[in-house]
């Protein structure tokens, strides 16, 4: 007798995160700005006001409606919900689409590598659509299996993520005005790329708009992301989620963060130029080829040696990520944006090792 689900035991083991620990972690597209030492004071001023031996707090109405004005473009703090991270997000709208055992959703790929983990968790089937080589899509293709009968959910990541391209406007709307089905559109990088669908919410009843504060406001380890869509789609959303999902304590960093906000966005702007001096800089690097890129990291390749190259960086305490899995990304490697040292360091190993 089976203990737990079928489809579960036969997954294989957990998923996990294999990367190395190294003291330059450019692997996880981490920020290099701590937020905790950047508002520690404002945060604990306001942690006076606040009571975690409650449920409920003021903070979590206060929040709502400063990510409200934060996202702004007409939308109400009914088209929100948020959770523990994107990740969070996204496990919750995988189960809330899904039907029966037959139900699964399509993406692109190569995309994010999680939407694989998260669909098995909650035991939604995916199928993937391989990019073209120039990494746009074929729009028709994509629709002929978003409207298949057991289709449940199409997703879209923009900017793409671990190739760093943005997906253009035109597609994406053409993907929307040929579906009924909800489409989640992942803009976890949005404010690297300034470019967002959240005006066409209102627009569209089926768009899902998934973000994150780990990576524009430097939280990764805290675990916060939001979701923007009509209200009933948040309504049917909300159901799958638990309650008191997100910690009072978490609500309030978070609030802290966006009444600091202009701090948060002016570091944005600072990786995002170093972004580009690092693109500048490894274009001239002959043996790789890089990738351009809309987000807050490079994808690259230095073909056969690609492997070589990622056990010397190693070796000199960079860690970066192998995203080759998918033959469109054979032999590529992906590198964060780090601090203007951090990116030196790397140029510098890189060159080193071709010389």
């Amino acid at each position: 007798m089976n203990l737990f689900r079928t489809d579960l035991l036969q997954a294989g083991p957990p998923a996990d995160i294999s990367v190395p620990r190294k003291k330059n972690m450019m692997c996880l597209n981490e920020s290099v700005l701590d937020p905790y030492q950047a508002i520690d004071e404002a945060f604990h001023q306001t942690m006076q006001e606040v009571r975690l031996n409650r449920y409920f707090s003021h903070v979590t109405s206060e929040l709502r409606r400063l990510l409200t004005d934060y996202v702004g473009h007409g939308m109400s703090k009914d088209h929100l919900l948020w959770g523990n991270g994107a990740d969070d997000m996204l496990f919750a709208c995988f189960l809330a689409v899904r039907e029966n055992n037959s139900s699964f959703a399509v993406s692109l790929a190569p995309s994010y590598f999680d939407y694989s983990t998260y669909s098995r968790a909650a035991g939604l089937g995916i199928e993937f659509i391989d990019y073209l080589p120039d990494f746009d899509f074929d729009e028709k293709r994509y629709l002929e299996v978003l409207n298949s009968p057991d289709c449940r959910l199409g997703i879209l990541c923009n900017p793409n993520n671990p190739t760093g391209h943005l997906l253009s406007d035109e597609k994406i709307t053409y993907v929307l005005e040929h579906t009924k089905k909800p489409v989640l559109l992942d803009e976890t990088y949005f404010e690297f790329s300034g470019r967002t669908f959240v005006d066409k919410v209102a627009d569209y009843p089926h768009l899902i708009i998934v973000r994150s504060f780990s990576k524009s406001f430097s939280a990764a380890g805290l675990r916060f992301g939001y979701l923007v869509s009509q209200p009933q789609n948040v309504d049917e959303i909300r159901k799958v989620q638990t309650i008191f999902n997100t910690s009072i304590m978490v609500q309030t960093f978070v609030m802290t963060m966006l009444l600091n906000k202009d701090l948060f966005l002016r570091h944005t702007a600072a990786a995002v130029a170093l972004k580009h001096q690092l693109f500048e800089d490894m274009q001239q690097i002959e043996a790789i080829k890089t990738l351009p890129s809309a987000t807050n990291f490079l994808t690259f390749s230095a073909g056969e040696r690609s492997p070589e190259l990622f056990e010397c960086l190693k070796q000199n305490d960079i860690a970066i990520r192998d995203v080759g899995a998918h033959p469109l990304l054979a032999k590529h490697l992906r590198v964060s944006v780090g601090s203007a040292e951090q990116n030196r360091l790397f140029v510098d190993t890189v060159r080193r090792f071709f010389a």
